[in-house]
């Protein structure tokens, strides 16, 4: 218990620390080839890691889908020589905390530990990763477990609402279909399957890795080599792009609540194309900026119509959409979806106003450093950063790019990027006035 508390006190340190004014950034290659990015921070002795493996569940093998899901969940649940009751007693002995998880573009591994126990907590680490056992009373656990995960999204209106969008538009792309994959799906799959999704995703030819913590350079080369050498070269093939065929329209799908879901959205704008940032302070402004924010000062606070109301830019690594969500009773959905598609009209048509404009900058660019407060969240900030292609350098630069962003630049991407005929809507709920 006591190096637990002293984990927990180190943390509470780290998250209280101010957020830095400059990291230091280093690209390290392992003797081995591998390469991770490193910010070295001596003053606390702990240690966070971030690991991805690019594609994600969107390599599920034909038939196959939820096994990468219910994989990822299986690798703390036992490995090497530990089955699930012993990985678990090894890793609270070491106050160290492991985190696994999946989605549509990675596969993802997170890693906290202490200095003083940080050979020992690698090797764990490395036997999740390298030697999960799949053990058939662990299989059969975390396959009830997403069941039941599949069961709740099945009564969840907004999962509902987003799941018939993606299969909409997306078809037969991974992206298409949950990430959990069905119930029935999920029920058919063996512990061979488990073994073929590991060897599908955990390859080092679509890794990266992040470190913010007490380790040197030197330290992480032969550490990557240690922790990821033994895993295959190379994966399952990467999934094609999706080709989005997001036709304008109205889905409705009929669910007994007091209330309506919508999801609605169209095509959006790719990460690395030279209009992002501007699109990217426009729908700050539009539905991204909380209470600030255009749609929820027509929608909430004008008309009372919903509790919340938002878009974001979704720039995935197979495809890119403008995205957005609103929640009304089914007496006032209608009214609801009308204002935000003349809103979607008029900024296409109008733009924003500078004193908009200046709101959002300012918010933007002062909310930045906020998000490094700790070393786990740096890590997170870097391994995504990899992920997407972005140089070391945008920590520095993202500020000037926001600040460059002009009243001009967003009324000429808004015209080019909000296309309100083009908007897929979905409603789940029993809506009155729509059809």
């Amino acid at each position: 218990m006591t190096r637990l508390l002293t984990l927990v006190l180190t943390i509470l340190v780290i998250l209280s620390a101010p957020a830095r004014a400059k990291l230091e950034i280093q690209e390290v290659t392992s003797p081995g080839g591998i390469k991770a990015w490193l910010v070295e921070e001596h003053s606390i002795p702990f240690v966070a890691m971030d690991i991805r493996f690019r594609g994600g569940t969107s390599l599920d093998a034909p038939g196959k889908r939820g096994a990468i899901y219910m994989m990822t969940g299986l690798l703390e649940e036992g490995a090497g020589d530990l089955d699930a009751a012993g990985f678990s007693k090894a890793a609270e002995e070491l106050a160290t905390s492991f985190s696994f998880d999946a989605h549509g573009d990675a596969a993802t591994v997170t890693a906290r530990f202490l200095t003083e126990n940080k050979a020992a907590s690698l090797d764990l680490l490395r036997s999740a990763m390298v030697e999960p056992r799949f053990d058939k009373d662990a299989v059969d656990r975390v396959r009830a477990q997403v069941i039941s995960i599949i069961a709740g999204d099945a009564k969840d209106p907004r999962e509902i609402a987003q799941n018939a969008f993606d299969a909409a538009i997306y078809g037969a792309h991974p992206y298409g279909s949950a990430s959990t994959g069905t119930e029935e799906s999920v029920n058919l799959l063996t512990r061979d399957d488990m073994i073929a999704a590991h060897e599908a995703v955990f390859a080092r030819d679509r890794v990266v890795v992040a470190v913010v913590g007490d380790i040197t350079a030197e330290e992480l080369g032969a550490t990557l080599d240690r922790l990821l050498g033994d895993l295959p070269e190379t994966g399952a093939p990467l999934p094609p792009k999706a080709n989005p065929i997001v036709e304008g329209g109205l889905t409705l799908i009929d669910y007994p609540a007091p209330q309506s879901v919508a999801v609605f959205g169209h095509i959006g704008i790719r990460r690395d194309d030279p209009d992002f940032f501007p699109a990217f302070v426009m729908n700050q402004v539009f539905g991204a900026g909380g209470f600030t924010s255009r749609l929820t000062d027509e929608v909430r606070e004008k008309r009372g119509l919903t509790y919340s109301v938002y878009t974001y830019l979704a720039t995935y690594d197979l495809a890119h959409l403008i995205m957005g969500s609103v929640a009304s009773s089914n007496s006032r959905i209608a009214e609801a979806l009308d204002v935000i598609k003349s809103e979607w009209a008029k900024l296409a048509s109008d733009g924003v106003t500078e004193d908009e404009l200046i709101a959002a900058k300012k918010y933007l660019t002062g909310a930045f450093p906020l998000r490094f407060d700790g070393n786990a969240r740096i890590a997170g900030i870097l391994a995504g950063m990899q992920l997407d292609g972005i140089p070391m350098d945008y920590i520095e630069t993202r500020n000037d790019q926001i600040n460059a962003v002009t009243a001009e630049d967003i009324k000429r991407v808004a015209a080019r990027l909000m296309r309100v005929e083009d908007l897929k809507i979905v409603v789940v709920g029993q809506p009155t006035g729509l059809e």
